[in-house]
């Protein structure tokens, strides 16, 4: 594939983290100690993980001038319909506005179907709010990252049982990794074996804040490069849990 892109779709915002001494009480005032802002989103931080780790990548969503703005429109089927697919060897899609979206991915899935296997786009999509138009999306990814609210608000108590769960909804051939904070990750691949990598928490925890992002970057990044799902799973979890020791992203390689 060359240098050929990863493509991460979805959101870009800004983040206002305030330092406490300890989690505020309901209805009290608490001095801060630090502040200070950056910029997250979930599909920002997955491309600024993946070019962290050297992969080539892109990423998709609205711009703003300006420090602060609102109301700023997701990614439609026209915007995206003016992608060149040939510069891309991989898309991921932050689940958000589900209905564009499917009809994006069918995009994909058409421009694949005139391609060589080995020209062909991977597709992976994130499944994290719990709400009911993301759910249309389980069956249309090649890889799915799913969230522990997700399977928690299905009734699943685990990450081993949620991946069973929701395996019927997966296309033909697919993948599908739940993580679970510190109790790590599992997966599930086509030959419906549940694998599985512990967490790899830091001496200290600092800011977890962007680590199920960091999480999927590096699962990208590591089956993007050829790798086995053991062990991008196990990957994912180490820089994940390098994350939650440092404040923002400076330093997760070390």
């Amino acid at each position: 594939m060359g240098d050929k892109k990863i493509l991460s779709i979805g959101l870009v915002c800004l983040d206002i983290i305030n330092v406490v001494d300890k989690y505020p009480e309901e209805d009290t005032d608490t001095r801060c100690l630090s502040q200070r802002w950056q910029r997250g989103g979930n599909a920002s931080n997955t491309c600024t993980v993946l070019s962290l780790l050297g992969a080539p990548c892109a990423f998709m969503g609205s711009l703003a001038p300006g420090p602060v703005a609102e109301n700023l429109p997701d990614v439609s089927v026209e915007d995206f319909s003016k992608v060149d697919l040939s510069q891309f060897k991989w898309v991921h899609w932050e689940g958000r506005n589900a209905d564009e979206q499917v009809k994006m991915i069918e995009m994909v899935r058409e421009y694949n179907s005139k391609q060589e296997e080995k020209n062909r786009i991977t597709i992976s999509v994130e499944i994290e709010k719990t709400r009911e138009p993301l759910y249309q999306l389980f069956p249309l990814g090649d890889l799915v990252f799913v969230s522990k609210d997700v399977a928690q608000h299905f009734g699943f108590n685990s990450a081993s049982a949620a991946l069973k769960g929701f395996s019927g909804r997966l296309r033909k051939g697919a993948t599908l990794i739940c993580a679970w904070a510190e109790k790590g990750a599992d997966a599930i691949g086509p030959d419906g074996v549940v694998i599985h990598s512990d967490a790899f928490p830091p001496e200290k925890l600092v800011d977890t804040l962007g680590a199920g992002d960091t999480f999927n970057a590096s699962v990208i990044y590591s089956l993007s490069n050829g790798g086995s799902l053991q062990d991008a799973l196990t990957f994912g979890c180490q820089i994940a849990g390098k994350k939650c020791g440092v404040h923002g992203y400076d330093g997760i390689l070390h």
